[in-house]
């Protein structure tokens, strides 16, 4: 009999393949498969492609990680390859006014409830939160009428929970089950930023206001862990690394340095310290991207000189002990600034291998870390007014209604997106909405709002079925068609 290489070891070596990798060497033998087949090396796979699937085994059901990467990974094959066929259109009923901020509650491919379809919560300016079943187009939940509008939306899909800030500071959590918030948490202040994260201690929430004070609450409690005074003004930006170590703060002003919070520090506050942070030399900060796989590494858009010049600067993150004493170190990899003439961006993301993607105009650019452009996409008409990024899809809405998807490909030495779909909504009137269109997705569904008037229209697109699924309130003058190209 050969001599094999220990189980240990070679489970060492089997943490470094990708899934393709992993699926061969399993053929090779019966002790190789044995190995290949562990569930911790393909929940680690799950976890480096999917943010959405830190949960646990008892959550998972009767599925294998293994099972459950593979399912994952066909609904973003039948995404990718949506054709004009694979949509439905469907229209909605009801005064539904405004549909602003949005967020999946479900769905987005993990199992926590149970349940296999996509469900959305939106903001209405009726002061209201809605919960959307995707697939039958339909509302399955509504908030009762709030006193205030509701300026801020979070979700934590892992825990099918949903949070909101309305214009008094006014924090609440909702299961979109029951009528009334779970919790109420008063801030002093009017709030500009939220986010909702889950931790190995629990979920948690950050909430920024228009002092600079940035809170650190507990889920579903909404009891307070810390309250850090960050900046002078308000807190306009909240970001978690990947990871949940960092937290990035700042605020859209001269005089503000954006900073780095190392999370451990804010759910363990000292009563003798501050908690452990670090400002970056950039005022004017108006953007900001975590690299997916890298969770140390940000890139920070910001403004520049009188002309408010745009650059993109990256940093990566350290904790040193310099005589026992934590100290965040933030080294700076590289800057650019954007070329003459180049109209500034609003929007902007993050992927891996060092490549930022941003909207000009009516065009998605690609630049490495460094300034070397790599791609330009001109599939819009007019500007591009919202831009939604994640590990696997970019969606980009223009003033027109019309709304690109575009998966990341990374075969080649250089990442690029691949141009998967086109909608656009055809009408007589060609007039431009009143209020941005925004779109987000997941592995099974497409969702874009479009707002013409002073109600509303949520357009919502699933691709995985072979249906899509959009909705229209019938005040609109004119019923959507849509066209795929």
């Amino acid at each position: 009999m050969e001599n094999q290489l220990p189980e240990v070891p070679l489970f060492k070596v089997f943490s470094f393949l990708d899934a393709g990798s992993l699926l061969q060497v399993g053929q090779v033998s019966k002790y190789w498969n044995k190995v290949a087949e562990d569930e911790r090396l393909w929940r680690n796979l799950c976890l480096k492609r999917w943010d959405f699937c830190n949960f646990s085994c008892q959550q998972l059901g009767t599925q294998t990680w293994k099972q459950y990467f593979l399912d994952q990974t066909k609904c973003e094959h039948r995404m990718a390859l949506a054709q004009r066929e694979d949509f439905h259109y469907k229209e909605a009923t009801g005064n539904l006014g405004i549909l602003e901020h949005m967020a999946y509650l479900s769905g987005s491919g993990h199992p926590v409830t149970g349940q296999e379809k996509s469900v959305i919560c939106t903001v209405s300016s009726k002061r209201m939160l809605y919960a959307w079943d995707v697939q039958e187009g339909t509302v399955i939940w509504s908030s009762p009428v709030q006193p205030y509008s509701l300026k801020l939306l979070a979700t934590l899909p892992q825990v099918h929970l949903a949070f909101t800030v309305d214009l008094k500071g006014t924090v609440k959590v909702w299961t979109c089950q029951d009528e009334d918030a779970l919790a109420t948490f008063t801030v002093s202040k009017a709030c500009f930023s939220l986010e909702a994260f889950l931790t190995k201690d629990g979920p948690f929430l950050m909430v920024g206001n228009s002092e600079g004070d940035i809170y650190t609450l507990t889920v579903p409690e909404l009891r307070t862990v810390s309250k850090v005074n960050a900046f002078k003004y308000c807190v306009e930006l909240l970001h978690c690394s990947p990871d949940k170590k960092w937290i990035f703060a700042c605020g859209i002003h001269q005089h503000i340095l954006p900073k780095i919070f190392w999370v451990e520090s804010l759910l363990r506050p000292s009563e003798d310290e501050s908690p452990l942070s670090v400002a970056l030399p950039f005022p004017w900060c108006c953007g900001a991207g975590w690299a997916p796989r890298r969770a140390n590494r940000i890139t920070v858009m910001y403004r520049r000189g009188s002309f408010r010049k745009t650059g993109f600067t990256t940093f990566d993150l350290t904790i040193e002990r310099p005589g026992g004493r934590a100290v965040i170190q933030a080294h700076q990899i590289t800057h650019f600034l954007l070329p003459v003439g180049m109209e500034s961006p609003i929007w902007m993301g993050v992927s891996d291998r060092n490549v930022i993607v941003f909207a000009s105009g009516p065009s998605l650019f690609l630049f490495t870390i460094s300034g070397s452009q790599l791609q330009r996409c001109d599939n819009h008409q007019m500007s591009i007014c919202y831009l939604w990024v994640d590990r696997l899809h970019v969606l980009t809405t223009s003033m027109d209604n019309s709304m690109h998807m575009y998966m990341w490909e990374e075969e080649g030495r250089c990442p690029c997106l691949k141009s998967c779909c086109h909608l656009e909504q055809v009408r007589s009137d060609f007039l431009p909405s009143c209020f941005l269109s925004r779109a987000i997705c997941d592995n099974k569904s497409i969702v874009c709002v479009v707002s013409r008037s002073r109600e509303s229209s949520i357009l919502e697109r699933e691709a995985c079925s072979s249906a899509f699924h959009g909705l229209c309130c019938p005040e609109c003058t004119v019923e959507p068609t849509w066209t795929s190209s």
